[in-house]
């Protein structure tokens, strides 16, 4: 009888042990950072050219194996691929991959082309061409759409050869944007002062595969396959461990700045200046206007103490961010005053935004199209 009891005991905690440890799994799970890992291009999309003979559809993936492989090193970091294979994946496909896992960062793999001897390293984020290079280097990545199966459907009418189609692009990650310039400038920071490779900077342009995420994310152009020195070393078990090595750091440095620090670490977006005399009001109806001082993953209370002693705080979560703000006027010329005291106190990189019916919205934008 004893024994019986014994033996159904056991069944019990074995039983209850297997409905509790993917429960518990997946808890620890949720605690992790969340970088997708996406190797351009794949199967019967070799990606760019090169007169010789390397692909880069294979180097994309073998720098993206050994960055997730050094990611998974850490504990507190979850890594997700899009592809592990060389199989070819659809642009859309790979951003809902990253959606669904809710991630914190995508971070997408690639080599860059050209007709003469370019060489460098260059990232990019989303938002619209500055130049015709920006252009013809989104339409190329673009164009593996033709290669999709419905794709009229799934990108409803966008056509990579025209300029037009662009124009709408950036607005869902324009959210992001700090955050991506900030990962994308660690990227070429670890490039240039790391690997002493040509920065040729982070730059913006309309590529789909960023556009369908809804996360900080950014395509990286790790080198010119068809320069010829650049292209050997790209193609080279050395030079692919250095670039993975390079990436693999730059974002566990944004993490770092994410999860342990308000950082004020973000980039001024390129806004128009509105000249007047700071002694007479610019009130605009309708128009909100705040200094973005900092974010962080850190939910902290808006008090002076945790901001330099700046008052009238307000935050707001976007993502797994909070974004934190300083001031709230209609006055131009007096956001203006506080982005300038809010410098004074260290935050050299802080910047005006606009809100419109509760809502963020561009500021160069809301200045045109509201009165003041």
């Amino acid at each position: 009888m004893k024994t019986n009891l014994h033996y159904a005991i056991v069944w019990i905690a074995l039983i209850f042990t297997c409905f509790l440890t993917p429960a518990k799994a997946q808890n620890l799970d949720d605690d992790k950072f969340v970088v997708v890992l996406d190797a351009g291009h794949g199967g019967k999309d070799p990606g760019k050219p090169s007169k010789y003979g390397y692909k880069e559809k294979d180097i994309a993936l073998n720098i993206v194996l050994q960055i997730g492989k050094a990611l998974e090193s850490n504990p507190n970091v979850k890594v997700i691929y899009t592809r592990k294979t060389d199989k070819f994946v659809d642009l859309f496909v790979r951003g809902k991959i990253a959606n669904k896992a809710n991630a914190d960062l995508f971070v997408s793999i690639h080599c860059n082309a050209h007709t003469s001897q370019a060489y460098g390293t260059e990232t990019y984020v989303l938002g619209l061409h500055r130049n015709q290079t920006n252009f013809n280097v989104a339409k190329f990545e673009n164009e593996v759409i033709y290669l999709e199966e419905d794709y009229k459907k799934n990108y409803a009418g966008f056509d990579p050869n025209s300029p037009e189609s662009y124009i709408g692009l950036s607005l869902m990650q324009e959210e992001y944007l700090d955050q991506s310039i900030q990962l994308a400038s660690n990227i070429q920071d670890q490039f240039t002062n790391k690997l002493k490779r040509k920065n040729r900077g982070v730059k913006q342009a309309g590529f789909i595969v960023l556009h369908q995420t809804v996360m900080p994310s950014v395509l990286v152009e790790t080198g010119f396959i068809t320069n010829t020195q650049e292209g050997k070393y790209l193609n080279s078990k050395k030079g692919q461990k250095e670039l993975a090595n390079a990436i693999k750091d730059a974002i566990l440095q944004y993490k770092s700045d994410v999860d342990d620090n308000v950082s004020d670490s973000f980039f001024e977006k390129d806004t128009e200046v509105v000249s007047g005399n700071d002694e007479v009001p610019q009130v605009y109806e309708n128009l909100i206007f705040k200094v973005q001082i900092a974010a962080s993953s850190r939910d902290l209370k808006p008090k002076s103490y945790n901001f330099k002693g700046l008052s009238d705080i307000s935050k707001e979560k976007v993502g797994k961010l909070y974004k934190y703000y300083y001031g709230n006027t209609s006055d131009l010329n007096e956001i203006r005053r506080m982005e300038a005291v809010a410098k004074e106190k260290g935050y050299s990189t802080c910047f005006v935004v606009a809100f419109q019916d509760g809502k963020r919205v561009n500021l160069s934008e809301a200045l045109k199209s509201t009165t003041n």
